[in-house]
């Protein structure tokens, strides 16, 4: 199912403008021409709002403002569009709860770039909630809360990134993960760093799970997965 996505702006040939190119990269656009009707069009659930600033009526500002009172829609992530060009503003934005800045005039490309940005970082957040606080697999207990890992009742010392690298993929025994999924769910999208960096941290958790180090499994030409123990 493709993403929704709010887009709200009272100049209407911007709207049509990005209307068409987010439909282009297939998301499913609903639209807004102004706060009010904005939070409206909350009731069908968007993905994520791309929102104008300066509107009639309802302004872009106290529009996030309701929206991040309400609870349900309160981590909806928010792109503001703005002809402004003042760092006062931006920062209001974002202190106000907003996710990303783009100034006008917009680039169809680089606003869907900043969109799927944003919609990877809602999911990554989205999982990391549902995923649980202690991991007991095997000869392993891991524990979320205070990033200690027990290997045989005994605890190991990992590094940050190593924790939560042998996290994630031991909440997912089985699956097959590329470096390029595990650069994103560990580093981020928005971080620079090359593929070569997952396979060091492999290394360095597999030194630390000693004997036990077969339980991170090498799919050759793709990635990494943790040995399933069912």
């Amino acid at each position: 199912m493709s993403a929704k996505i709010l887009l709200v702006d009272d100049e209407k040939d911007i709207v049509e403008f990005l209307k068409y190119n987010l439909e282009l990269e297939g998301f499913d656009v609903i639209t807004a021409y102004d706060g009010i009707q904005a939070l409206d069009k909350l009731q069908e659930n968007p993905s994520l709002i791309i929102l104008d600033i300066m509107m009639p009526r309802l302004d872009g500002y106290d529009t996030v403002k309701k929206i991040k009172s309400i609870e349900k829609f309160s981590s909806i992530p928010i792109i503001f569009l703005t002809a402004k060009s003042g760092e006062a503003d931006e920062i209001i934005g974002l202190e106000l709860g907003a996710n990303d800045y783009i100034q006008k005039p917009i680039s169809p490309k680089k606003l869907i770039a900043r969109v799927k940005s944003n919609l990877r970082k809602k999911d990554i957040s989205t999982e990391e909630k549902t995923l649980p606080m202690q991991l007991k697999i095997g000869p392993l207990f891991i524990n979320r809360e205070t990033y200690t890992i027990k290997i045989n009742g005994e605890t190991k010392v990992f590094p940050r990134k190593e924790f939560e690298l042998l996290y994630f993929l031991a909440n997912h025994p089985g699956h097959v993960f590329s470096r390029e999924a595990l650069l994103k769910n560990i580093w981020g999208a928005d971080v620079y760093v090359v593929d070569r960096t997952v396979d060091v941290h492999i290394r360095k958790v597999r030194e630390k799970l000693d004997e036990h180090a077969d339980l991170i499994e090498t799919v050759k030409g793709i990635g990494y997965k943790f040995k399933s123990l069912e």
